[in-house]
């Protein structure tokens, strides 16, 4: 039995995961590129596949139709929006994921954002590798009110960091009940949280827009964006626009509409970057993989 793995880092970190597929006798193709696939060259490293450990290549109907051998997919990580699971349906491929694994890995690093942003540092740090000392108030994150998009399993690990330094948390999710929350979280519609909130941080599913030119003329002054979730739900050009006029007064973005990216946000230096890296922790990568292995392997009956 033959398995392709198109994640682009799969095992860098510990070989546990790829041991596994091997010790079970399977034939293992790695992603020959160190990057996203696109269609055609996915459709070529499936040839002949009956699983897949996938990254975020697009794999649709065109794809399942030219690899008819494929059998099973597992996603390594949460989103499941590059998969057309109706089309993997009709073609009696089982698709599962790995939820549980990236939610620590995040919300860590969407606070590690937060600080850096709200403390200031990002301009601290440049001033003195220009060798100017210059001391910055930041304003921290006790008693912020902080609007989280999203209450899955990350949301609810951010909420809990961010309430653990003192912030006030609202929680905009639309099948989320208040009994739901804990009582110190507040449930607010998207329009009541943006007026509000000092920090609005993202983490839900979509491929649409959420935060468009009329959001962002909802927010407060000053406020800091951060997305973990998907590159699609912030209107690039409308945030451009808020960062110019200073009604974002920063911004964290780990994922893009395109990656890798190159776009626009690049030439802004109160825009902090990082490249899809938010589960790239070594015990995360570990977990997640590990997870998409042995799911891999049930759904092919190995």
């Amino acid at each position: 039995m033959k398995i392709a793995i198109s994640t682009s880092s799969f095992a860098s970190i510990d070989r546990t995961p790829l041991e596994l597929l091997k010790v079970n006798g399977l034939q293992v193709v790695s992603n020959p590129f160190g990057r996203k696939m696109n269609e055609e060259e996915s459709i070529n490293h499936l040839q002949g596949v009956d699983g897949l450990l996938a990254g975020l290549e697009p794999l649709n109907a065109t794809v399942f139709k030219k690899c008819p051998q494929l059998k099973a997919i597992t996603r390594v990580g949460i989103g499941m929006e590059n998969v057309d699971l109706d089309a993997a349906k009709k073609a009696g491929i089982k698709v599962s994921n790995t939820p549980d694994g990236p939610s620590d890995s995040v919300a860590e690093m969407t606070l590690a954002a937060a600080l850096v942003l709200s403390r200031s540092i990002l301009p601290a740090n440049a001033a003195l590798h220009q060798k100017q000392w210059s001391k910055i108030i930041g304003k921290g994150l006790k008693n912020t009110k902080v609007l989280v998009l999203g209450y899955g399993r990350i949301g609810q690990k951010v909420a809990e960091l961010f309430h653990a330094f003192g912030a006030k948390i609202m929680v905009c999710d639309p099948i989320i009940q208040q009994a739901s929350l804990n009582s110190n979280f507040q449930l607010v519609g998207l329009k009541e949280g943006l007026s509000n909130a000092e920090i609005v941080t993202l983490h839900t599913g979509g491929n649409q827009p959420i935060l468009k030119s009329l959001e962002f003329e909802s927010m407060r002054e000053g406020v800091i964006l951060m997305n973990s979730a998907r590159g699609a739900l912030i209107d690039e050009v409308a945030l451009i626009e808020a960062l110019e006029s200073g009604k974002v007064s920063s911004a964290w973005l780990d994922v893009f509409p395109e990656e890798p990216y190159s776009g626009r946000l690049t030439e802004y230096e109160q825009v902090l970057l990082t490249p899809h890296m938010s589960t790239y922790s070594v015990q995360c990568r570990k977990d997640m993989e590990t997870e998409a292995v042995n799911t891999l392997l049930r759904d092919l009956g190995v």
